[in-house]
């Protein structure tokens, strides 16, 4: 393969909207916050089991944060499981419309 072979392609700061998922905003800011938390507890050296007996959480919660099995969380439950690790969290949000993909209908 030569490197003429190779194309260069920028992706829009959300892999989720890169791949067309569905909810690519909501998937781009769940991972972010898991993210964050998996940050947390290994700064502090915390074990899923650890963060359960400081927050109420259970452990199997924080397995699931850390293997990016995040469909099942909502982001305010996310947001207070940060609180309960005495985190404070501030939150903006920006909109921006949406450009449409070449004979494409905006996806909901």
């Amino acid at each position: 393969m030569k490197n003429d072979d190779l194309e260069l392609v920028r992706g829009s700061g959300n892999v989720y909207r890169d791949f067309d998922r569905p909810n690519a905003g909501l998937e781009q800011a769940r991972a972010i916050i898991a993210a964050e938390i998996i940050n947390i507890l290994d700064d502090r050296k915390l074990s899923t089991r650890d963060a359960e007996k400081k927050t109420g959480v259970a452990h199997s919660e924080f397995s699931r944060i850390r293997n990016a099995q995040l469909r099942r969380f909502t982001l305010d439950r996310m947001i207070l499981i940060l609180g309960k690790l005495d985190e404070d969290v501030e939150v903006n949000v920006t909109f921006h419309p949406r450009q449409q993909i070449e004979n494409r209908p905006y996806i909901l």
